[in-house]
């Protein structure tokens, strides 16, 4: 036993020579980290015995599973595709731009677009009748207050109004065609007599609706004295609330980057209060075409936001006028011997290539009117309502786009075309049809009128959206159908512009070169 311990006590000289060295090792390579080439050399000794091979020759890489661009993969980041077609859509963008420089050079001269506003600066026609509209507008507020005071019978403010309100929109008409203004000044001064219009329509519907909730509340009172029953007491109080009195608004109405907005139960107007001139002119400026006697209110004017839209709205309207210079112009003028020689191969081409500026230029103007200029109106007059537009650019069908790209008219059709149709009986078919052959007759009027040619473009385009809405929902579903809505307003556009081009031209230069010759 003593011989055992003295054995393990004291280690072999070989044993105890290699720790040591090992502990020298240890610290050289510690002081001295490997250099490269050991690395390499490490590296080397090891593949030449992978890991792979440690196992079982025979190990699988191969198992049951779909390719990526297979349905039945169950993959969908495809983020490097659409960043593929930003790219060759900004190329082949910028090779337009280029190649309309070098063909036409710079057209765009800011100069010639004040010339044409100044022509002739102490005869302003546009101006003027936009002026007159307030003719009319009083007028009417002075009918609602004579038929609120009872002066009046309601069929005789009804026969009063419908003249007031057909002279509205037949006097432009006259004006325009006899004394022939700059065509650009007219649409605009058309589409301000449109809106007033419209405007007007709901104004004396809302006032016609509050008195006849008045006049069932007090023959209803009427009755309850004469039996001195009280059964018309839970019809009294579910009728406390006023018609359209916007029972919404008292409760917290959540609107878009302004926070939360609330109208007070004590400062709700009541008709026939409302019927005064600061009402009437609030409506009249206010980005909406459906009348209410209390409108939501934001607390303050957002100073930041509203110099945001400004700078959004003068430059997208100065762009859009330099593109109309630079490209529409020359690309329309060049458009005009293959519609007049009827070359069906040229229209295309003039067609596609008209295409993608007119439609940069309508989704200009949808964010400068849609978006700076009525949220400008809605931030000065404190209209808290500041849904113009919903999400149209997903739109699966003709119908969604119709709703939800502009929603001032949609609710105005809504609300005095579309429901009372129905309230009446009549069918939802008979009622979009209406409400489209409405909206024909309004395109066909802004068109027409201005350029003083009547020929029925905008009515057809109009028209022609219905069976092409029964085609998409019947035939088409998800993306396809919403590719074929940006196709219809891609394509649709610009073969109604060159119609309208064409015809002009046709009218005002050609036949009058003709005359003089």
């Amino acid at each position: 036993m003593a011989k055992d311990a003295s054995k393990t006590s004291s280690p072999d000289p070989k044993v105890r020579k290699r720790q040591i060295s090992e502990r020298k090792e240890g610290a050289e390579s510690k002081e001295n980290p490997p250099t490269a080439d050991k690395k390499e050399r490490e590296d080397s000794k090891e593949s030449a015995n992978p890991p792979e091979l440690s196992g079982p020759p025979d190990k699988p890489i191969h198992t049951d599973q779909s390719s990526l661009l297979s349905n039945t993969s169950g993959f969908n980041n495809y983020r490097g595709f659409l960043n593929l077609c930003i790219v060759l859509l900004a190329m082949s963008s910028g090779r337009l731009v280029l190649e309309n420089l070098i063909k036409y050079g710079i057209l765009v001269d800011p100069i010639s677009m004040l010339k044409i506003f100044l022509r002739n600066p102490y005869s302003v026609p546009n101006a003027t009748l936009v002026a007159l509209i307030n003719v009319f507008v009083v007028i009417q507020f002075a009918l609602e207050k004579i038929v609120a005071k009872g002066i009046i019978k309601e069929t005789a403010a009804k026969f009063l109004t419908f003249i007031n309100l057909a002279t509205l929109i037949i006097f432009p008409v006259v004006v325009i065609t006899i004394v022939e203004p700059q065509p650009f000044g007219a649409v605009c001064a058309s589409g301000m007599y449109t809106i007033t219009f419209l405007k007007m329509i709901s104004y004396t519907a809302v006032n016609r609706w509050c008195r006849e909730a008045l006049q069932a509340e007090r023959a209803a009172r009427r009755r309850i004295s004469k039996t001195g029953k009280d059964k018309g007491s839970n019809w009294k109080q579910k009728n406390k609330k006023e018609v359209n009195s916007n029972q919404e608004s008292k409760e917290t109405v959540q609107t878009q980057e302004n926070g939360s907005v609330t109208v007070e139960q004590s400062k709700l107007v009541k008709y026939p209060d409302n019927l005064n001139f600061k009402d009437l002119y609030y409506f009249a400026f206010a980005p909406t075409l459906c009348y209410e006697l209390n409108f939501p209110r934001s607390p303050r004017i957002r100073k930041r936001f509203l110099l945001r839209r400004i700078i959004e709205l003068l430059f997208l309207v100065h762009l859009s006028l330099g593109l109309v210079q630079q490209w529409i112009v020359p690309t329309v003028m060049n458009a005009i011997k293959p519609f007049s020689e009827m070359d069906l191969k040229r229209m295309v081409e003039r067609i596609l290539k008209l295409a993608v500026p007119n439609h940069f230029i309508w989704l200009m103007f949808f964010y400068f009117y849609f978006h700076s200029f009525l949220n400008i109106m809605a931030e000065l007059l404190r209209f808290a309502d500041r849904e113009f537009y919903r999400d149209w650019w997903n739109s699966e069908s003709v119908g969604y786009f119709w709703r939800n790209w502009n929603i001032p008219t949609y609710r105005w059709c809504s609300r005095h075309v579309y429901k009372p149709l129905l309230r009446h009986g009549y069918s939802k078919l008979t009622g979009q049809v209406t409400v489209f052959f409405l909206s024909a007759i309004f395109h066909e009027y802004l068109l027409s009128v201005p350029l003083h040619m009547f020929r029925l473009w905008g009515f057809m385009g109009m028209i022609l959206q219905i069976p092409l809405a029964g085609f998409v929902s019947t035939f088409l579903r998800g993306y396809t159908a919403n590719m074929a809505v940006w196709l219809s307003i891609i394509i649709g556009q610009p073969i109604a512009v060159l119609m309208y081009v064409h015809d002009y031209y046709v009218v005002h230069y050609i036949a009058t070169n003709a005359t003089i010759t």
